[in-house]
């Protein structure tokens, strides 16, 4: 099942990518429905982590931080207990390590920018029209950041579902 599911989430990944545009929306799209969990308040709340935040390009890839917000939206600390919720905020901080160190291993950063460096060979600031231009036209949603997302939705996949199964989060009909 978890193969499944994680192959899945990097088809939507790249689908959404490619078709919507927006690094951290498209991966907790394919996240959310892989898993058969909607959470419209977490998709929304992503909308401003698109090319590094802002479209700058100069903070951490967005598909990176939507992944992290997924995992924290079904495990992460839980606000009525603030104080004392460290199973769960530990949990959370393990798996986005873990997350963290496969996007180390492949790309050797968590900037946007440096992530662009790898696998364009330049970098692109996305307020700028000339080089958005650019950036479309060297392959951003062909087989660039389309594999960027869809591999950070797969990792996800990977590193989470263990975890959702231990503790009975699991939805009773995932969407493989």
């Amino acid at each position: 099942m978890k193969e499944t599911i994680a192959k899945k989430a990097y088809e939507l990944g790249f689908t959404y990518e490619q078709t919507y545009r927006g690094c951290a929306q498209s991966v907790i799209a394919a996240l959310q429905d892989s898993f058969g969990i909607q959470d419209p308040d977490l998709f929304r709340a992503a909308s401003g982590l698109a090319s590094g935040g802002g479209l700058t390009c100069s903070g951490s890839c967005g598909a990176y931080v939507g992944a992290v917000m997924f995992i924290g939206s079904l495990l992460g600390r839980r606000r009525e207990f603030f104080d004392n919720d460290n199973d769960f905020k530990y949990t959370t901080f393990a798996l986005a390590k873990q997350l963290h160190d496969r996007y180390i291993e492949e790309y050797g950063t968590l900037l946007c920018c440096e992530i662009h460096k790898k696998i364009f060979g330049r970098t692109y600031d996305m307020t700028n029209d000339a080089d958005k231009k650019q950036f479309n036209a060297d392959g951003a949603h062909v087989d660039k950041c389309t594999v960027v997302v869809a591999k950070g939705a797969q990792w996800c996949v990977e590193i989470l579902y263990d975890h959702l199964k231990e503790r009975n989060l699991l939805p009773t009909t995932p969407n493989p």
